[in-house]
């Protein structure tokens, strides 16, 4: 028999069950003792920050891909799926999959062969000390700013479903993160990521299919989606997208290959610390390329447990969802209380329970994602070469350790700012286009074209960011802007952050290009192992047919296309 539980107020609330409450407890209780027990392996910077570089391709793979679903991803993109439809599951191909398989096959041979413990620390073997020294600095700002995403996110679960205090559900999670990463690093972050990647799977499972049996299969649910909401297109990812008023988003194709495909796909995939950290600690090159390539078929799957939640939202909520803006309002829910209220639809007792623990891990696999990624780059690239350079290896774990912590103290201010915006995922959009864009045009031309300049990686990275921030900035103050923002008066807000990172990658482009020429560039001596051309790479060719990270991206490459055409 389906459980089916209807929110018609605000003040209706499901209350955990005896065994529900047991499965919370349990999970909280392992994740710590996995945390404490791991980290007598973690002894010197190598163990803490990047687990030893010991990871095999299956572990580095899931770590990659649930460091990245997140709360962000599961309840940010069911969220967006409300207002935007199925166009939001472009997040997951093209604005995952290409990206993906090009870090596996041609940036990470970089990455690994130089053993750099950060995309910073590669820009400064690059560029040198300045160009190292921004993008630190900006990714410190951006991961704190996007760990308060989970704790708002986690504060959301526990309104919708439990009703219990909100600063009471943020605390407790977050120490909880926070004493596992202090206690394991990098390693516990990793082997809790892999936990919480199943759980998440087995938790969030249950909606998709019970709703899809609820509505008749893909056919009926498509058929209350239109009956719910005529005349807008909410099933179709590209047939729409050949104007900017087809579709709810309003968006034109090209900013969606350009600006999200490209820009933004690329910039995070690539260059984003939090998810590259976790295949750069495999133990070989060859195992860092395939766990990748595993990412990114574990990656195409993961609409089944985002997207169709949000489809079934639209297609069998009694009442209509609203923007963060009114949340708090009598009777009101928001678009990110998607997910929670399909969540408490669908799973009764005992299902229900494993339902608030894969939401719970889906928070702490994104806090900690984030705490990992910034006490890494804190450390080496921050604290390390401009306060204290000569320190013992015990004293940047010890500053590590108490720098996750001070990472979770301050996020908790930064939760807060989620609610300025209509959903959590437009917040992240904002924080990625600022901080994450320009950095991809910095490092790729870094990698590929050995006469790109110190000078130049600087001012090229400079020139992004403040692009980024100026052209944001310009909509905000004035709305018309808008228009020569994003080609059209009628995009809304994710539409503008995807064309906002096409002008930020530009502009990245052309200055780095412009000073390169009036620039002088290092010598080839200072390249090798850095720049395409001047770095020897392991052929592969030993390995048998199947065997080989390109075989299996090929595949996976494969299908990416037969996707996109099937919900074309």
């Amino acid at each position: 028999m389906i459980a089916v539980w209807l929110f018609q107020q605000t003040s209706s609330r499901l209350a955990l069950g005896p065994v529900d409450l047991t499965i919370v407890v349990v999970y909280f209780v392992l994740v710590l003792g996995l945390g404490i027990y791991l980290k007598k392996f973690t002894n010197t910077g190598e163990d803490f920050f990047m687990a030893g570089r010991e990871m095999t391709a299956w572990i580095a793979g899931l770590s990659f891909i649930s460091a990245n679903l997140g709360s962000l991803e599961m309840m940010g993109y069911a969220a967006a799926t409300y207002q935007y439809g199925i166009l939001v599951a472009h997040a997951y191909w093209i604005a995952a999959i290409p990206a993906i398989l090009f870090l596996a096959l041609v940036m990470l041979p970089f990455y690994y062969i130089c053993k750099t413990h950060s995309v910073p620390g590669y820009l400064k073997l690059r560029y040198g000390e300045g160009a190292r020294s921004l993008s630190a600095i900006s990714f410190a700002i951006m991961t704190i700013l996007m760990s308060g995403i989970n704790m708002y996110s986690m504060a959301i679960i526990m309104k919708v479903i439990l009703g219990w205090d909100i600063h009471f559900s943020i605390w407790v999670s977050s120490l909880t993160v926070a004493l596992y990463v202090m206690a394991g690093g990098l390693l516990s972050a990793i082997f809790n990521e892999v936990l919480q990647f199943f759980l998440i799977w087995i938790g969030c499972g249950v909606v998709p299919v019970v709703g899809l049996i609820e509505t008749g299969g893909w056919s009926g649910m498509v058929h209350r989606i239109q009956a719910n909401f005529p005349g807008q297109d909410f099933i179709h990812m590209w047939r729409t997208t050949g104007s900017f008023t087809g579709n709810p988003m309003g968006v034109h194709w090209t900013g969606i290959v350009f600006g999200w495909g490209l820009a933004i796909s690329f910039g995070y995939w690539t260059t984003d610390f939090l998810v590259v950290q976790r295949v750069l600690a495999a133990k070989d090159l060859r195992s860092a390329q395939l766990g990748t390539v595993i990412g990114a078929f574990f990656k195409m799957l993961v609409p089944l447990i985002v997207i169709v939640p949000g489809l079934l939202a639209l297609a069998v909520l009694p009442f209509h969802l609203a923007p963060e803006s009114q949340a708090g309002l009598p009777g009101v829910h928001t678009y990110n209380e998607a997910l929670p209220l399909m969540l408490a639809r669908y799973c009764g007792p005992g299902l229900l329970g494993l339902g608030v623990t894969a939401l719970v891990a889906g928070f702490m696999s994104g806090m900690a994602g984030n705490v990992t990624a910034f006490t890494t780059v804190w450390t080496y690239d921050i604290y390390k070469p401009l306060l204290r350079k000569d320190a013992s290896d015990a004293h940047y774990v010890s500053m590590g350790r108490w720098c996750s912590l001070f990472g979770v103290f301050v996020s908790i201010g930064t939760a807060y700012l989620v609610m300025n915006f209509s959903s959590i995922i437009v917040y992240a959009q904002v924080v990625f286009v600022f901080f994450i864009v320009p950095m991809f045009g910095t490092v790729i031309l870094g990698m590929l074209w050995k006469r790109t300049t110190p000078a130049a990686g600087f001012w090229g990275l400079l020139a992004g960011i403040l692009t980024s921030f100026g052209l944001w900035l310009w909509v905000k103050l004035d709305p018309g802007a808008l228009h020569y923002v994003a080609f059209s008066e009628h995009a809304k807000d994710m539409a503008e952050n995807v064309y906002r990172a096409m002008w930020s990658l530009i502009a990245n482009f052309g200055v780095t290009i412009l000073v390169t020429f009036i620039t002088t560039p290092k010598p080839e001596s200072e390249l090798h192992g850095l720049v395409f051309g001047l770095t020897e790479l392991d052929p592969q060719g030993h390995f048998s047919f199947f065997r080989r990270p390109i075989t299996w991206a090929a595949a996976v490459g494969l299908l990416f296309v037969a996707v996109n055409i099937w919900f074309w």
